[in-house]
């Protein structure tokens, strides 16, 4: 499974990004796909998950009402529109999937393992 993002950048505080995320190779009808980030001297931290399946999704409090994520299964891609950009959501975002999960339970928790996830993208919100 390879894993692509892009859609990363500088912006000021208040700003706006979308990330993309296309995934090739063997993925199934049923996955978990999402994001996480991690930023300098910090740990990995979980910011959101769509189910391929039934669309339903899970999201980092700190995030929530400022990111929606979206997927179109046709081109197996992943989207993750942020709004309201804050310092503190500086970092490298990573796109990550599990394969044949039908939630997203679990994809914030500290200790999550993802199955694969790609190359990161940076972003930095900065004024």
């Amino acid at each position: 499974v390879q894993l692509q993002a892009s859609g990363g950048g500088l912006v000021q505080p208040g700003g706006s990004l979308r990330l993309s995320c296309t995934a090739s190779g063997f993925t199934s009808d049923n996955d978990a796909i999402g994001w996480f980030r991690q930023a300098p001297g910090k740990g990995r931290e979980g910011v959101s998950c769509i189910t391929t399946g039934d669309g339903s999704t899970l999201y980092l409090d700190s995030v929530k009402g400022r990111f929606t994520i979206s997927r179109d299964n046709a081109k197996n891609t992943v989207y993750l529109q942020m709004n309201s950009l804050k310092p503190e959501d500086t970092a490298t975002y990573y796109c990550a999937i599990d394969r044949f999960r039908t939630s997203c339970s679990g994809w914030v928790r500290e200790d999550y393992e993802y199955e694969f996830w790609g190359q990161g993208t940076q972003v930095t919100v900065s004024s």
